[in-house]
């Protein structure tokens, strides 16, 4: 899967050295001399990747990170540098930059950055309770999913008709429609979306408990350790590419 990558660097061969390299590999990469042009471009597009150095003239490239954030709060930023600015370094990666590459670097460090934040695909998580909603969405963003949230039915129902919906996380009891009212209107519709249900009751003897037991679906009862869901995400995943 392509990426949209900002490379901001003021060495301009650099900077185009690398664009160069992540264009040959079927990416989408720009390139900024300054972290005012930087902050301005990224107002206008959703990068995936960023590759930031941390001298740059004007507005350094730490600062250029934290307005990043302002921005955009799941920026995905790697630092830059050939000086030793430790200390610049560390306040960035304290405050969520993905890590710092020392110039010069290998090709396959850079790489290697790029494959941590590949996106894995669009998740939407049907939930009432926006603490579940709340506690799941970093970590499924932090895998590299895109998350959408829904609070009702008929809110998920409305979002899981978007494309390129790669999983859903239905909770059984929502209001307006069920969970599983949503999975089955979306089955009528001739959509098949992978699907994990999730509920904080197990009553063994519920009716529609039973029937969602029966479907080749996922299924987890809270409270579930978060290793586990991203395991059922991953393997809902691989279902959809089989069908």
């Amino acid at each position: 899967m392509s990426a949209r990558i900002l490379i901001v660097d003021d060495d301009r061969d650099h900077a185009e050295s690398i664009a160069d390299l992540l264009e040959l590999r079927g990416h989408h990469a720009e390139v900024a001399g300054s972290g005012e042009a930087a902050a301005a471009r990224f107002r206008e597009t959703d990068f995936d990747l960023v590759f930031m150095d941390v001298k740059l003239p004007g507005m350094n490239g730490v600062e250029t990170f934290f307005e990043f954030r302002r921005i955009r709060p799941r920026a995905q930023v790697m630092m830059m540098t050939g000086y030793s600015v430790a200390q610049l370094v560390a306040q960035a990666v304290e405050n969520g930059a993905l890590g710092v590459l020392h110039k010069p670097f290998a090709i396959d460090d850079l790489l290697a950055t790029l494959e941590q934040v590949k996106p894995r695909g669009m998740v939407l998580v049907a939930d009432d309770d926006p603490d579940f909603a709340a506690s799941i969405v970093p970590l499924l963003a932090a895998r590299g999913y895109s998350v959408e949230v829904a609070r009702t039915g008929e809110e998920a129902l409305l979002k899981a008709a978007a494309p390129g919906l790669d999983c859903l996380i239905l909770d059984l009891r929502m209001p307006t429609l069920s969970g599983l009212e949503v999975y089955l209107r979306i089955k009528e519709a001739g959509r098949l979306i992978p699907t994990i249900f999730v509920t904080g009751f197990n009553d063994e003897s519920d009716a529609e408990l039973v029937r969602v037991k029966q479907l080749r679906e996922g299924f987890l009862t809270k409270p579930f350790d978060p290793a586990v869901l991203l395991l059922a995400v991953e393997a809902a995943a691989r279902r959809g590419a089989e069908r």
